[in-house]
C-alpha cells in the first residue's frame, strides 16, 4: 500500500506540473456497443454439445471469444441460467444439463468464473444472461433432478405448450428468482445482468396459461388478469433493478424484448406495425414502464425484420424505439437477427446489404447506441460474408462501449507513459482498462499496462477507462519509430 501511495503521489505531481497543452492531446474514438449473444440452451452456441470434457469446453469458448474479438465485438451476452439451472456452483439450483448431459452433475470447474475471466482478458464486457421463469423444454417434472426447486415446490410449477414454467404470479416464485440472480451477481464480476424476451411464455394456439387460481388468490385490486400479469413482471424488473444497483452500482441491468411493444391498431402511441405478438398484451412485458421509471439501464428490442417489411418495418420500428428512450437516459441497443441472413423468407434476407443497412440506419438515428447480434454460431459461419463485412468495414475501426447515463461511474486519472522498452509501450494508471491511440485514432482497448507497438513512425497516447467506460484525459502524446 505504501508503494502504491508513493506512485500515485508521483503521478499526480507529474500531471499537475504539465503545461495544459501537453495534457490535451487530441484523440477520438467511436462509441458503440457491438454485442454478441452466446446461447447455451439446447447447446445452440456453447458448449457445442453436452458432455464435452472441461478442457474442450474451455477451448471452444476461448475460440469463440478470439474470433468475436477479431470481428470487432466488444461485449458478450452469455446465457448462464437457460432453464432454472446453473452454469456455476449454486446452492439454489442444479448444474445445467447443457454442460455435462446430466442435470445436477458437476462439470469439474466453475464455468462462469472462467467465462467472465476470459472475456475480461480480452477487454470484452460480460453480461450474464438469465431466463427468469422457464424450467424445462419438456413437460415431465419427474425428469428433473430430485433436488430441483420445481420438485421441492410443485405448487410453483405450471405446464404450458409442452414445457414447464415457474408461475410468475406467485410471490414466492418472484422472490426465489430474484434471490438466484442476486446471489450470482454478488459472487461474480459481472458487467451486466441480462434478460431476453421470455417472461410469460409466447401464446400457444388453443391453450390458456393456467394461472386462473393464482389470479383468484393474489390478483385482488386488479381489474383484469392482463393488468395483474404485467404487474407481476413489473415487480420482478423493479425489484431486481433496486437489488442489483444497491449491491453493485456499476452493473448494467437490461432487457432484450420482442421488437413490438404494441402497434397502432391497438394503441395510438404504438408502432406502425401489424405484428401478431405484442410485448404488452401477450408477454406482459410493459417495456415502456420500465424505460420511463429507469428500472433498466438499457433496452435492446429484437428488431428481427427487414427494412420495408410490411408487417414490421425495421425502418419504422427503429425510430419508434429511439423515441421511447429519448430523454430517459436509458441506452438503446438493437437486437439483430443474424441467424436470418441468407434465408428466403422474406426475400430481403437474401440481400447481403440488408444487415449492413440496419447498422447504417442505427448510426444515423439519434439515441441508438449499438447492436447485439444473434447468434454466435451463425455469425461465425459468415452468412453472405457478413462477418467479413464487419471485420473489414463496419467494425474495422474499434469502438468503446458508450457510457450508460443511468450507471454510476467517473473518469479515472490520465495514465503516465513510461520510457519505451524496445517496442513495448508501458504506462502507469488506475483504470479498469485502457485505450491506445495511434495518431489520435483508437487503435485498441486492453486490460493491463503494456502494449507492443506496430512498425512505423507514429504518435501514441493512452487513456484510462473505468469499468463503466468513463474515459480520462489522454496521456502526453509521444512519438515512436
Amino acid at each position: 500500500m505504501r508503494r502504491l501511495a508513493i506512485v500515485l503521489t508521483a503521478l499526480l505531481s507529474v500531471l499537475t506540473a504539465l503545461p495544459a497543452a501537453a495534457q490535451a492531446a487530441s484523440v477520438a474514438a467511436p462509441r458503440e456497443l457491438r454485442g454478441l449473444w452466446i446461447a447455451s440452451v439446447a447447446n445452440i452456441d456453447w458448449p457445442s454439445k453436452a458432455g464435452l470434457p472441461a478442457a474442450q469446453q474451455k477451448q471452444e469458448y476461448v475460440s469463440l471469444l478470439d474470433r468475436a474479438k477479431a470481428i470487432g465485438i466488444n461485449a458478450v451476452f452469455v446465457q448462464i441460467r437457460p432453464s432454472a439451472d446453473a452454469f456455476y456452483p449454486s446452492s439454489l439450483e442444479p448444474w445445467s444439463q447443457y454442460l455435462t448431459g446430466t442435470q445436477g452433475q458437476d462439470p469439474g470447474y466453475d464455468p462462469l468464473r472462467f467465462l467472465v475471466a476470459e472475456a475480461h482478458k480480452r477487454d470484452l464486457e460480460f453480461h450474464a444472461w438469465f431466463n427468469p421463469y422457464r424450467i424445462s423444454l419438456q413437460s415431465d417434472v419427474t425428469k428433473l433432478v430430485p433436488t430441483h426447486p420445481a420438485r421441492l415446490h410443485p405448487d410453483w410449477v405450471v405446464g404450458y405448450g409442452n414445457q414447464l414454467y415457474y408461475n410468475p404470479g406467485i410471490p414466492a416464485v418472484r422472490q426465489f428468482v430474484e434471490r438466484v440472480i442476486l446471489d450470482t451477481t454478488r459472487r461474480y464480476d459481472l458487467d451486466g445482468v441480462h434478460f431476453d424476451d421470455y417472461f410469460y411464455p409466447y401464446p400457444v394456439a388453443g391453450q390458456q396459461f393456467p394461472d386462473q387460481a393464482t389470479f383468484a388468490q393474489y390478483g385482488g385490486g386488479f381489474a383484469t388478469v392482463a393488468d395483474w400479469r404485467r404487474d407481476n413482471v413489473n415487480k420482478l424488473i423493479s425489484e431486481l433493478s433496486s437489488g442489483i444497483h444497491g449491491m453493485k452500482p456499476w452493473i448494467a441491468f437490461g432487457v432484450s424484448p420482442f421488437g413490438i411493444w404494441r402497434d397502432a391498431r391497438t394503441d395510438p402511441t404504438g408502432s406502425d406495425t401489424q405484428g401478431g405478438v405484442h410485448d404488452y398484451d401477450d408477454l406482459y412485458a410493459d417495456t415502456r414502464t420500465w424505460i420511463r421509471n429507469r428500472w433498466v439501464d438499457y433496452i435492446a428490442p429484437q428488431l428481427y425484420w427487414p427494412v420495408g417489411y410490411t408487417i414490421a418495418d425495421y425502418g419504422k420500428l427503429l425510430p419508434w424505439w429511439a423515441h421511447e428512450v429519448a430523454g430517459t437516459g436509458v441506452s438503446l441497443y438493437v437486437g439483430q437477427a443474424v441467424y436470418k441472413i441468407g434465408t428466403p423468407s422474406p426475400a430481403a434476407w437474401l440481400n447481403p446489404e440488408e444487415m449492413p443497412r440496419h447498422i447504417a440506419l442505427n448510426r444515423t438515428t439519434p439515441g441508438v447506441n449499438g447492436d447485439i447480434l444473434f447468434n454466435t454460431t451463425t455469425l461465425l459461419a459468415n452468412p453472405l460474408g457478413f462477418a467479413d463485412r464487419l471485420r473489414t468495414d463496419l467494425y474495422a475501426q474499434p469502438a468503446i462501449v458508450p457510457v450508460r447515463p443511468t450507471v454510476a461511474g467517473h473518469a479515472p486519472l490520465p495514465p503516465l507513459l513510461l520510457p519505451l522498452h524496445g517496442n513495448t509501450l508501458h504506462w502507469l494508471g488506475f483504470g479498469t482498462s485502457y485505450a491506445v491511440y495511434q495518431d489520435g485514432h483508437l487503435l485498441t482497448t486492453l486490460r493491463g499496462n503494456t502494449f507492443t507497438l506496430p512498425t512505423g513512425r507514429h504518435s501514441y497516447a493512452v487513456t484510462a477507462l473505468d469499468r463503466t467506460h468513463h474515459e480520462s484525459r489522454p496521456s502526453i502524446t509521444e512519438e515512436y519509430r
